[in-house]
């Protein structure tokens, strides 16, 4: 019978771990299986990503190019033709758009574009809109409070 205090692994699942560096009769000793010298023979040591064995690396081979805008803003888009899923006189807000599933995120700015038709009248509380977005939902009886950012 199989109890706790009678569990064992089973026969040759578990062998102990080398002992390296114990002396030639180990069969491990000297240098610990480690080769002479080099860097793969000193304690923690491992190469570095990218390393190429003293050859110039690719990453250093290569020209750069170009550069990264770190001021640039991505904004969350949407189109007009979205707005028409919302009940006429609703206020659009980030938040509202969120919980509607139109946008993502809320540290992100909304962008509304003119894409699309607007058939009822809304309030739109969003700091970004086009030009054409804001003539539709004027055409459409809504309202464009624009807000800072």
């Amino acid at each position: 019978m199989v109890t706790l205090s009678t569990l064992r692994p089973a026969p040759g699942s578990r062998q102990p771990s080398k002992r390296v560096g114990r002396g030639p009769g180990s069969g491990h000793g000297k240098t610990s299986s480690r080769g002479h010298k080099g860097l793969k023979a000193r304690s923690g040591a491992s190469m570095v990503p990218g390393f190429e064995g003293g050859q110039m690396p690719l990453q250093r081979r290569l020209p750069k190019r170009g550069f990264k805008n770190i001021f640039k803003v991505i904004y969350q888009v949407v189109n007009v033709a979205d707005l028409e899923d919302f009940e006429a006189g609703t206020v659009v807000t980030p938040e509202i758009l969120k919980t509607q599933g139109k946008i993502r995120t809320l540290r992100r700015p909304v962008k509304i574009l003119g894409n699309g038709e607007l058939s009822k009248s809304l309030t739109i509380r969003i700091a970004h809109l086009s030009q054409s977005a804001k003539q539709k939902i004027v055409a459409a009886g809504g309202r464009v409070e624009e807000t800072s950012a």
